[in-house]
């Protein structure tokens, strides 16, 4: 007698580590193909941190209780102290910033031109202390025809950092020992790092009468 066709077993699916076998994935689960040559959308980048931000530490109550509204605004830029100051008392606090705060190393002294400010100059001076690795900045507004006290009684670099200050800017310190150009002729006529002062100008009379160059040569 012939053996008789047995049945067909059924296939097994794998099991889950519960097991349960895997559900079926259907055409609602998979993620939607993006059309062809369409670009990603790249994330959001997130904002900038806001710079600077005010800034009242145990240093800063020091200068406020020592020259009280002389101190206009305290602020911090990345870990750097910065202090807003009159700029009619601006060597005094240099002097205290010197001797009491540490502050021994001028690094930088210069100015920012605001033409349509009622007093056009930022004048910026950076300090640095050795003893407590710390960077400090003193920042005081300045009239065109101002002329804040000379730092350099307190810092002997601040000598030629002034004279290019008003080289390039035009801004006369009072009390310098030897305030003339640095970089220009001492007969050029204007301050090229106004705001005003064209970046193509030049004083064409000290040009053609000193290296013999007429203008548009």
């Amino acid at each position: 007698m012939a053996d008789e066709p047995t049945s067909k077993q059924p296939e097994k699916r794998p099991e889950t580590s519960e097991g349960q076998p895997p559900a079926r994935e259907t055409s609602a689960q998979k993620p939607a193909e993006k059309p062809a040559g369409e670009k990603p959308v790249p994330p959001k980048k997130e904002a900038p941190p806001a710079w600077p931000k005010p800034l009242d530490n145990e240093m800063v109550r020091r200068f406020r209780q020592r020259f009280g509204d002389a101190i206009l605004d305290a602020l911090e830029d990345r870990k750097q102290a910065i202090l807003v100051v009159a700029a009619e008392r601006l060597r005094e606090i240099a002097e205290y910033a010197r001797d009491e705060e540490q502050f021994d190393m001028l690094t930088d002294l210069t100015a920012v031109d605001w033409p349509k400010r009622e007093k056009r100059f930022d004048l910026v001076v950076n300090l640095y202390s050795f003893p407590r690795n710390e960077r400090l900045r003193l920042k005081a507004a300045v009239g065109e025809h101002d002329q804040p006290p000379s730092l350099a009684p307190v810092w002997a670099a601040a000598n030629w950092l002034e004279r290019e200050c008003f080289d390039m800017f035009g801004i006369r310190f009072e009390g310098h020992p030897d305030l003339r150009r640095i970089l220009l002729p001492d007969e050029w006529v204007g301050h090229p790092l106004r705001k005003d002062y064209d970046i193509l100008q030049q004083d064409t009379a000290w040009v053609r009468e000193n290296l013999g160059i007429e203008s548009g040569q």
